[in-house]
């Protein structure tokens, strides 16, 4: 797969985070949405909110694309990307759910 093939919730995902748009970032998630870093785990809008203000457009990460690959699940992908900023600095993956054309689930693991 190449950036061609970025499903578009998860282009919202990298786009947003990078205009540091926390509006459209959240946008790009389900109401229902679970975010788990690294064991630390997040609900709902609410909590993808919280997590992007203490952990992603709040520390000025930005994302490089660097792969995609389908997951193990349909409507599932695991995306390499880069990170930098204030935060956490460097590349893994993140798996990707996605339902009705956003985000519905998002884990940051090594």
């Amino acid at each position: 797969m190449t950036t061609n093939d970025i499903p578009t919730p998860i282009q919202a995902f990298i786009d947003a985070t990078n205009r540091a748009d926390s509006d459209a970032f959240v946008a790009a998630f389900t109401d229902d949405a679970y975010l788990n870093d690294w064991g630390r785990e997040f609900r709902g809008r609410d909590g993808v909110r919280d997590w992007d203000r203490t952990d992603n457009i709040g520390v000025q990460s930005r994302f490089e694309f660097k792969g995609i690959k389908p997951g193990a699940d349909p409507d599932s992908y695991v995306v390499t990307l880069k990170v930098s900023g204030n935060g956490y600095n460097g590349t893994g993956p993140m798996t990707f759910h996605l339902r009705d054309g956003l985000i519905s689930s998002l884990r940051i693991s090594g």
